[in-house]
């Protein structure tokens, strides 16, 4: 199953549907998309994009990104928000390669999840109240930022770990193209950091175990430093799963 749409300028636009919860129902098809910088539409891809009816943007750069890279174009009935979840900025291509991406990620995952406790809370209220069409959030390559706020949501929605983190590795069908991109806009360079774009499964399983050591589970976490109560899970449920088979509505192979 892939979960990949096909784009020309954007390599992990993802579908979030079909995963199973633990009291048997799934995310629905065509409903929760993640990305990397919507920035990059543009043509025919532009065309795609609309096609999906998407509603809702969720954007979690940096204002400073946005002001550098642009944003995703302006179009009649698409909702923009702007949730800068990450508020301690560093360069993660200039990184050495004797740094663990595991460890390493994990901790700038565990400043995040801490940090942005506003912002992520938002997004959460965001989605929850979008019930006139899809959702998609992203950040510049769909995979730290985004994959952390994939991960709250499924975790909320009753998803299982071992999903959660095979969810946040597929990224890693988009490294080739994301490391491409980089090498583009700093022609004759190359990012010192072997593990740039990748998104092994260490950096998930590291992150999900310190949240559970210090709260419980992303649940708790959620509950204790977000505000998240049953009222909030229960209006994400109710907009995002369904009692229905995990096969999506175009049978994708």
């Amino acid at each position: 199953m892939n979960r990949h749409l096909s784009f020309e300028r954007l390599h992990n636009f993802r579908d979030l549907g079909g995963y199973r919860t633990a009291d048997g129902q799934a995310v629905r098809w065509g409903r929760l998309y993640r990305s990397d910088s919507l920035s990059k539409l543009g043509g025919a891809d532009w065309e795609r994009f609309l096609a999906l009816d998407i509603r809702t943007v969720i954007d979690l750069r940096y204002p400073w990104e946005i002001e550098a890279k642009g944003r995703v174009p302006e179009h009649p009935g698409l909702v923009y928000h702007n949730l800068s979840i990450e508020h301690r900025p560093y360069d993660q291509a200039a990184l050495g390669p004797d740094v663990d991406a595991g460890p390493f990620l994990a901790e700038k995952f565990g400043e995040v999840a801490h940090d942005g406790v506003e912002e992520l809370r938002q997004a959460l209220e965001v989605i929850a109240a979008a019930e006139d069409g899809p959702v998609v959030f992203h950040c510049a390559s769909g995979k730290d930022r985004t994959g952390l706020l994939a991960a709250l949501v499924l975790a909320l929605l009753g998803v299982d770990e071992d999903t959660i983190v095979e969810d946040f590795t597929l990224t890693e069908r988009a490294t080739e193209r994301l490391v491409a991109d980089w090498k583009a806009a700093h022609p004759g360079r190359e990012p010192r950091w072997p593990d740039y774009g990748r998104a092994p499964a260490a950096v998930m399983r590291i992150f999900l175990a310190d949240l559970a050591e210090r709260h419980g589970s992303i649940r708790g976490y959620a509950a204790d430093l977000l505000g998240v109560d049953e009222a909030l899970v229960a209006a994400l449920r109710a907009v995002l799963l369904e009692n229905a088979p995990v096969t999506s509505p175009e049978e994708r192979p």
